[in-house]
């Protein structure tokens, strides 16, 4: 069966609490959408704010493929003739091919939000729908705390859709405003109202009981053929229907088509560019688009999945886009290591079972000392290749020195002095910078400036988290440092009482893994390496 797909991320998204896009992140994101293949994009309510306003002005030239893109008001204000309302006047100049606007179901709202009569609520419903059809508009009416409505009032509510339908609403949705609706009782009223009523029935969910991916599947068994969501569950309080699971549970679960199964593959990219843009890291463990959620740590596991994938995967990561992982921590097996492997082809065949014996061993003292080497891809790959090389140094410390000046008149200044061997013999280098940290990355990177590749390395983020809060002061920090060159990065990462030190090993652990690759790649840096 084909469900249509309504995005809201661009409008109840960015009501959750820091969610916000500029216009030119709103128009990006529409045509991520577009391309994923929904159906609506609701863009935002263009009589509430001037950002929204300016939006639709600009997203008039938007060339969109399959889309719909939808403009969100509400029903005329009581006082004013529906012509004369100035929202929903902007509503009709949006220039959009549909508009959805919201009505009061509840009779709670109708007498205490409105302060006006139940009659004059459905007239309110009513002549708005038939003006927004009078201007040739696709009109999808969501009917606000339908469920709570309909517990309170059900002749009622059903009344309000049926003056919505009568108007010429081309798709009654009904909202679970305040997102407490339990599964059953949700798959009842939606079985009431697909009896009740004939067209496009749509289901629009929050997710204050944890259960809005759930209900909305539910819906669609009792019978709606519309759902409504956001990307990643974006929204107010505790968000809305995660859009992406919806999606990939009706294309893999249920078998209807929404966005079908070529576009499916596109789930995981568009998920992580809207949270990129949001500013937002998407919880590892989200369901089909998170990093983690084709991921194995466990030896017993990972050696099962490297003989058939379905022993702890329910669908194939590649059907949504995202991949599987194998994760290196104290949990790794030879399993582990051998998927790791998987990734540095050049080196697999090298690392004969005794060496990869003595990764595993690695790995486990490495994370009971706190590394989390599931973070620290980079470190990762320097354990392989140090396996390989053994005896190979670039560079070893012999000391170094940092002072740090700060004060309220003043902007804080560092200063570091590092001293190391090479093969060409000691050099000590000083810097400033703008931290301890960066200070002692320029130190290094002076010392270091005659070696292939160096300059090429940079770094992009940094973050220090304590390990055991307990210890106050004398707790011991890891600092995880993201590093770039061109398009490839990765992360290194350092565990120490002291965090200068800490960072100090990040630092060094990506340089000499810059050095490592380039000894395999026979790029000329055997002259400055001890012993190649």
């Amino acid at each position: 069966m084909r469900i249509q797909t309504f995005d809201t991320t661009l409008r109840d998204g960015t009501q959750g609490e820091a969610v916000s896009f500029s216009v030119e992140e709103k128009i990006l994101i529409c045509q991520k959408l577009d391309e994923l293949g929904i159906d609506y994009i609701e863009g935002g309510w263009p009589g509430s704010n001037p950002k929204d306003r300016d939006f639709f002005a600009k997203a008039r030239s938007l060339k969109l493929k399959h889309s719909k893109l939808t403009a969100f008001g509400s029903t005329r204000m009581a006082k004013n003739p529906v012509h004369e309302d100035r929202n929903v006047r902007e509503l009709v100049d949006a220039g959009t091919p549909v508009v959805a606007i919201f009505g009061k179901t509840w009779d709670l709202h109708v007498h205490r939000a409105l302060g006006i009569t139940l009659e004059e609520n459905l007239a309110l419903i009513s002549e708005t729908v038939a003006y927004l059809k009078a201007h040739d508009k696709e009109v999808v009416y969501d009917a606000e705390h339908f469920f709570d409505g309909y517990i309170h009032n059900s002749e009622y509510a059903l009344q309000t859709l049926a003056a919505a339908k009568d108007a010429g609403a081309d798709v009654l949705c009904l909202c679970d405003t305040n997102g407490g609706t339990m599964t059953d009782l949700l798959t009842e009223v939606v079985g009431v109202v697909r009896a009740r009523f004939e067209g496009e029935i749509g289901i629009h969910v929050h997710n204050d009981g944890d259960v809005a991916v759930a209900n909305t599947l539910a819906a669609v068994k009792s019978g709606a053929t519309h759902v409504q969501g956001c990307i990643n569950g974006y929204g107010e309080r505790c968000g809305n229907a995660n859009l992406a699971s919806v999606i990939a549970n009706l294309e893999l679960k249920f078998g209807h088509q929404t966005i079908g199964p070529d576009k499916l593959q596109l789930l995981t990219p568009t998920a992580r560019f809207i949270a990129e843009l949001a500013n937002l890291q998407i919880p590892h463990g989200q369901a089909y688009v998170g990093s983690a959620a084709f991921a194995h740590k466990g030896g017993i596991h990972v050696s099962a999945v490297l003989k058939d994938s379905r022993t702890y995967e329910h669908v194939s990561p590649e059907l949504v886009g995202n991949r599987q992982r194998v994760l290196v921590s104290e949990m790794s097996g030879r399993s582990n290591i051998d998927y790791l492997l998987k990734d540095y082809p050049e080196l697999a065949g090298r690392l004969d079972p005794d060496a990869r014996r003595r990764l595993v061993d690695r790995v486990k003292n490495a994370e009971f000392e706190g590394y989390d080497l599931e973070a620290a891809d980079g470190t990762v790959e320097l354990f392989l290749r140090q396996e390989l090389h053994p005896n190979a140094k670039f560079f070893e410390l012999h000391g170094y020195e940092v002072m740090v000046v700060g004060g309220r008149a003043k902007a804080t200044r560092a200063t570091a002095t590092v001293s190391i061997g090479t093969k060409a013999g000691d050099l000590v280098e000083t810097a400033h910078g703008h931290g301890p940290v960066h200070a002692l990355d320029q130190c290094l990177r002076r010392c270091l400036a005659d070696t292939p590749g160096i300059s090429d390395v940079h770094l992009i983020d940094y973050k220090v988290r304590v390990l055991d809060s307990k210890m106050g002061t004398a707790a011991k920090v890891r600092v995880l440092v993201e590093w770039s060159h061109g398009d490839h990065t990765w992360t290194t990462v350092g565990v120490s009482e002291d965090v200068i030190e800490a960072s100090w090993e990040a630092l060094v652990s990506a340089l000499k893994l810059e050095l490592m690759r380039l000894l395999e790649t026979g790029t000329n840096v055997a002259e400055y390496c001890w012993t190649a």
